[in-house]
């Protein structure tokens, strides 16, 4: 039995295309780690939880609320974990020292700098080296596999997000769609906020939309985009549907990069690295620090639509995965 593993939002967006073609084909169960409780209220009603219980760290308390759960384990032989969260670490850990064989959705994304993104960069190195099987979204991804001497088994599938926005029509509106909450940004969360409000300002024909994350160092900074329409966390459609009509979008998501480029859109990418760096220059732009957005802005603002092709799949990496994982006995 495979233990499907998952506990953000981004994650469960990245399996569910497996979900759907692995039905009858690949017995499994699934495992919700409960960090995104606020914002996944539709996961199967059979899906196996656990409660992260908090100390005065949360990533440790992720780590202990996962080891020595032997109930975790029972009758099962693999796990699939997806990405790069502590979660994902943790869990890859625990499966190790069990010998259960560990299966990595969208492995191999680096870049190579511990610290940018915190923790994702350590934990997605950590796993590539317990992994048994690497489900690769692209060719470079796979590169660095093998730059790091990690061969066998490695599969390169797409990405599976794409699978489900492959039927989704794309406009081009005068919106532009900000999301920011990544760990390594919040102390400066301020600073990006009233960059982009002088933005929304300067720019009255854009739309300048942003659902604002939960966590509480986001959401005190609101206040400041007074020209922004803040808006809650939207339901994955509904932000699908708003990203599908934007004109480009201010990031600094991992995934939003991905999606983004399959619907033939720019975005800029609030980060001092970025693990996605297929799409950089065509794509994606990286902005490393508030002061350097307003010119980053106008460039794009003023030539949005990209000329390439998506490098992050096709639309179909499920099938493929499905395909694969059979051939090796699954």
């Amino acid at each position: 039995m495979m233990l499907i593993c998952f506990g953000t939002r981004p994650e469960y967006i990245k399996i569910k295309p497996l979900l759907k073609v692995f039905d009858g084909n690949i017995d499994y169960t699934l495992l919700f780690t409960g960090q995104h409780t606020d914002l996944l209220k539709n996961i199967p009603a059979n899906t196996r939880r656990l409660k992260i219980t908090d100390g005065p760290n949360r990533l440790d308390s992720i780590v202990q609320s996962i080891l020595n759960k032997e109930e975790l384990f029972e009758e099962i032989t693999s796990i699939l974990v997806q990405g790069d969260t502590t979660s994902v670490f943790s869990l890859a850990l625990a499966a190790f020292h069990r010998r259960i064989k560990v299966i990595h959705l969208e492995a191999g994304l680096r870049t190579y700098d511990k610290w940018n993104p915190y923790p994702e960069e350590f934990n997605r190195q950590a796993v590539s080296r317990i992994a048994d099987i690497h489900l690769c979204p692209t060719s470079l991804a796979a590169e660095n596999l093998r730059k790091e001497g990690i061969v066998n088994n490695v599969f390169i599938s797409g990405n599976t997000v794409l699978d489900n926005i492959r039927d989704i029509p794309v406009k081009y509106e005068d919106i532009v769609v900000v999301t920011m909450h990544r760990r390594e940004n919040h102390h400066w969360i301020e600073q990006w906020f009233r960059e982009i409000n002088i933005l929304a300002e300067k720019n009255p024909s854009l739309q300048f939309v942003l659902p604002i994350h939960p966590n509480p160092n986001v959401r005190k900074h609101r206040e400041i985009l007074t020209n922004v329409k803040v808006v809650n966390p939207l339901e994955y459609n509904r932000f699908i549907e708003l990203l599908a009509k934007a004109k480009f979008v201010i990031t600094d998501s991992g995934g939003i990069q991905e999606e983004t480029s399959f619907f033939f859109k720019k975005c800029i990418v609030c980060r001092k690295a970025t693990e996605r760096s297929e799409g950089l220059g065509v794509f994606s732009f990286l902005c490393e620090t508030p002061s350097q957005l307003g010119a980053i802005f106008n460039a794009v603002n003023s030539d949005h639509v990209p000329a390439g092709v998506c490098p992050y799949g096709d639309g179909f990496a499920a099938e493929s995965i499905l395909e694969y994982l059979r051939e090796q006995g699954f």
